[in-house]
């Protein structure tokens, strides 16, 4: 049995909490500064943790072992099953030439890339997000945008930044769920709390996309339709996340900045017209639109609605079988051939002397989003007429291109299980919360530092959900405030976790480049995370304490 330290060094909880964050520090400067391939930094990082975990926390070598092992399956499924299944439906579409077609659909909404982008990557993104999560939005969004005429390293960034605004209520509420599960406020006033912070960021999301899109030239000639975008799912975000159930709160959200954006497109266009040539549109070698040779070649065919209905069939698919997936008969026999079973080796207790929730591994084959997409994609194939032989093919060529991504997230969720059955990440959050007051403000960043570790919201309000309560109720601060302020900063956290990181630069073919993306989306990072913590603080005062459900 093993029962998680606190303050193994000498007893001092701020020099434990310096040495637990070496793997992490080190993790971030191999990428960062130091431009290190993903998969290295990953396996460093993930030795660091086992390291310190061994030899400071004094965490049996077969227990870290164990753990480690965890993470590396929890990487192959469900995350890299849902990846894996995603990436192969587009590879489909592309090889039979309907990506194509989707592209010349877009153009007629509208031939600029800049508005392409927020449909795509902020509104489409967010219902994918709403329905799968784990990495999909990243890997589907940024090989459209790439098919749409994007140069890749641009779609990866756009994609993983807008995929912020919608994370909090993603997979159909899970991380606001398993927020009440672990802090015992109701989910609901959870979520109304929440309402209170993320649809203000969502306001200046898509305003950011134009910078990236396209600089400050982007933000003066498409502001209206970044405008329309961001109110049009900010309001509904807030509205349902704060009078309706958490499961359709992004849902709603996406769907009404879509179909706004579009009605505005029937009544304006931006006066210069911004859209690439097709020189930018294949990936690099091993990219997700890399040639297989069986692409459609020549001139495409005039446009219809036959035409544009088979273009938009695999989404039409996916967003069906998502749907029916969370009809509480149907969601009821999927989780039935659910197994739930504790990991071997690993007898972990948490300080307080209680199992480790991450000692269970929970094995949903049938309900998991990966295998929702692999119906999907089966269906898919039928519809749009590809032969089995060229159906299996492209799941064979999809393996291939995502192997080093599978590895840089398998060692990801490593470093993360072993940081978390050690303790390093008590230790870390124990430290944030010695802080006194100044706590409102460093609480979004133990959320965005949980989701920047584990590349999950739902992981980090599992890991500090409880611990923001216990903080805040020894500092004065709401418990429902701390809570929500958890989940928000987490959103912001997904754009560089390296699980995510590692999964967009693989769909579009840029495995290897992982810490230029890395720079290249911190710097929005670093301009929203800010907001946030002020607008947390001011409403753990009376300024805005009010509002606090």
């Amino acid at each position: 049995m093993y029962q998680q330290p606190t303050a193994p060094l000498g007893g001092s909880l701020g020099w434990s909490a310096l040495v637990a964050a070496v793997p992490l520090l080190l993790l971030f400067l191999l990428l960062g500064v130091f431009r290190v391939r993903a998969w290295i930094a990953s396996v460093v990082g993930l030795l660091a943790a086992s390291v310190v975990a061994i030899g400071v926390y004094k965490m049996p070598w077969g227990t870290a072992l164990s753990g480690a092992a965890e993470g590396a399956t929890f990487a192959l499924f469900p995350v890299m099953w849902i990846v894996v299944n995603a990436i192969w439906v587009y590879r489909m579409t592309h090889d039979s030439g309907d990506f194509d077609r989707l592209r010349e659909a877009f153009s007629r909404v509208s031939d600029d890339r800049r508005v392409q982008g927020l449909i795509i990557a902020f509104s489409f993104g967010a219902l994918l997000e709403a329905l799968a999560g784990f990495g999909a939005p990243a890997a589907i969004c940024s090989v459209m945008l790439m098919a749409l005429g994007l140069p890749a390293m641009r779609a990866v960034t756009v994609s993983l930044i807008a995929n912020t605004a919608p994370v909090a209520w993603g997979g159909v509420g899970l991380p606001m769920i398993a927020l009440g599960q672990v802090t015992g406020i109701p989910v609901d006033t959870l979520s109304r709390a929440t309402a209170h912070l993320i649809p203000v960021l969502a306001l200046f999301v898509p305003m950011l996309l134009l910078v990236v899109l396209d600089g400050a030239r982007g933000v003066r000639e498409v502001w209206p339709a970044a405008v329309v975008a961001g109110v049009s799912f900010a309001v509904p975000q807030y509205a349902v996340a704060a009078f309706g159930p958490v499961q359709l709160v992004d849902i709603v959200a996406a769907l009404a900045s879509a179909g706004s954006v579009l009605l505005l497109m029937r009544f304006w266009q931006p006066l210069r017209s911004d859209h690439s040539a097709r020189s930018d549109v294949d990936a690099p070698d091993g990219g997700a639109l890399a040639s297989s040779g069986t692409g459609a070649t020549g001139a495409l065919a005039a446009p219809s609605r036959v035409y544009t209905l088979r273009a938009f069939a695999p989404y039409l698919v996916i967003i069906a079988f998502f749907t029916l997936s969370v009809v509480p008969r149907i969601k009821g026999v999927l989780a039935a051939t659910t197994s739930t079973f504790g990991w071997p080796g690993l007898a972990v207790r948490t300080p307080q002397a209680e199992p480790v929730a991450l000692a269970t591994y929970k094995f949903d084959w049938l309900a998991t989003p990966g295998t929702v997409l692999l119906v999907a994609g089966v269906v898919t194939a039928m519809l749009l007429r590809i032969s089995a032989r060229s159906a299996l093919r492209a799941y064979g060529q999809t393996l291939k291109q995502l192997r080093g991504a599978g590895v840089t997230v398998m060692a990801v969720l490593a470093l993360a299980y072993v940081m978390n059955l050690s303790g390093q990440t008590t230790t870390l959050g124990l430290y944030l919360a010695t802080t006194g007051g100044f706590f409102a403000v460093l609480s979004p960043l133990l959320g965005w530092f949980g989701t920047a570790v584990t590349g999950s919201d739902t992981s980090s309000n599992s890991l500090f959900g409880a611990l923001q309560v216990s903080a805040a109720q020894g500092t004065g601060m709401s418990p429902t405030l701390a809570a929500a302020a958890n989940t928000a900063g987490g959103v912001l956290g997904k754009m560089i976790s390296p699980q995510n990181l590692a999964i967009g630069a693989a769909a579009v073919g840029l495995a290897g480049r992982e810490g230029e993306i890395l720079r290249r989306v911190v710097a929005a990072s670093a301009v929203l995370v800010p907001a946030l913590c002020l607008l947390v603080y001011l409403q753990s005062t009376p300024i805005l304490g009010w509002i606090v459900p």
